[in-house]
């Protein structure tokens, strides 16, 4: 999603189900949308200043649509090793890591976080995978038709999703839980709150230092009305979450990602380890090897635009008269100041600083090629 407009065309188009948190939003006075295939909210007080209150200190963010999964059996890490490109043998007990599904051909069926689990989380399942919501039934086909009968895997779908993030987010948290103090980006494990199990990973989808939070969906009311009754805590919805995670460089699937575009193009080649690039094994192997020996065809890119008028998604790039590329997501960055975007750029016209132009409504708007994120990350990584 780039925009307002671009969550708000769900809602007619799909049979919308509820999150566990539908009424908790509904009595905090949120804007709901259709997204995903699920009522969300998309503001509570306004983008603006919900994106503004989540790079100053903590906001939490309901993503009960994403799909929670967990895996088990024998063999489960080579049977994953077959359907994702990145290195599970190697992922030790309460470490995570980015990967994405690939097809047959190499396009991207989805991006996601896979985790292995310990303590005995999720009845002693082995790994703990979250795939987005809107691909998340597909995800779950593609993989029983590949996975072999030895593994077993289980869409948690009782569970919520719940993501704290901000600057602020660390100590938030740690004052309900002191454990989590002790997790850096992209570690994870299982904590205890007034009697409620929670999975808990220090990561985000914002750019700012925060946790995603596993709960049950009946617990999940009680755990946000704790988080956000602290000072540094507010409710945020899926507009500001666009905001930031654009401003952060980060691709959205379904816009940024699709089955189109290759791995190496979008720029995620470091999570296929060196390792997975030699031995493969996994689908969509050759298109990965032939990219990185070739190149990519068109690459995906930042775009700082000049002026006031935002690019948004399907605007056309020009390099002079020539259609170099389309745009994916774009908006206006408040932390930035300006309009800001990412899209897809043909290779010889895809280098930091080339010159561009975006056709908006009928006319050009001047772009150049950024480097990103637009606003740098906050990770809490170890010193």
């Amino acid at each position: 999603m780039s925009g307002t407009d671009d969550i708000t065309q769900f809602e007619e188009e799909l049979p919308l189900q509820p999150l566990p948190l539908d009424a908790w939003h509904r009595a905090k006075a949120a804007r709901m949308v259709g997204f995903a295939g699920y009522h969300m909210p998309i503001q509570y007080e306004g983008i603006m200043a919900e994106h503004g209150w989540t790079r100053e200190h903590a906001g939490l963010f309901d993503v009960s649509h994403m799909g929670q999964l967990t895996f088990t059996g024998d063999g489960v890490d080579d049977a994953l090793e077959h359907l994702l490109p990145s290195d599970i043998r190697g992922l030790k007990p309460f470490r995570q890591r980015y990967s994405m599904l690939l097809d047959e051909d190499g396009g991207i069926l989805d991006d996601l976080m896979v985790s292995r689990l310990g303590d005995g989380a999720f009845d002693d399942a082995a790994i703990y995978m979250v795939v987005n919501g809107a691909t998340k039934y597909d995800d779950i086909g593609w993989m029983i038709e590949h996975l072999p009968d030895e593994v077993v895997m289980n869409h948690m779908d009782e569970q919520a999703l719940l993501a704290l993030q901000g600057p602020e987010a660390g100590d938030a948290l740690a004052s309900l839980i002191p454990g989590t103090a002790d997790l850096l980006f992209m570690q994870s494990g299982r904590f205890v709150w007034r009697g409620v199990t929670l999975w808990i990973s220090r990561s985000g989808y914002t750019g700012e230092d925060g946790f995603e939070i596993s709960v049950p969906g009946e617990d999940a009311a009680l755990l946000a009305d704790a988080l956000c009754a602290l000072p540094q805590v507010k409710p945020i919805g899926l507009g500001a979450r666009d905001s930031l995670r654009l401003e952060a460089g980060l691709p959205l699937y379904g816009h940024d990602l699709t089955p189109a575009v290759g791995t190496i193009g979008a720029d995620l080649g470091f999570a296929i380890q060196k390792r997975r690039r030699e031995e493969g094994g996994f689908i969509g192997h050759a298109r990965v090897m032939k990219e990185l020996a070739d190149g990519p065809g068109s690459k995906r890119v930042g775009l700082a635009i000049e002026g006031r008028v935002p690019a948004r998604e399907g605007a056309r790039i020009f390099a002079g008269d020539v259609l170099v590329g389309t745009v994916t997501s774009g908006g206006f960055a408040p932390t930035v100041g300006a309009p800001i975007a990412m899209g897809w750029v043909s290779l010889p016209h895809a280098g930091p600083g080339e010159a561009l132009e975006i056709e908006v409504r009928g006319r050009r708007i001047i772009a150049t090629v950024a480097p990103m994120p637009f606003v740098p990350h906050r990770y809490r990584r170890k010193a």
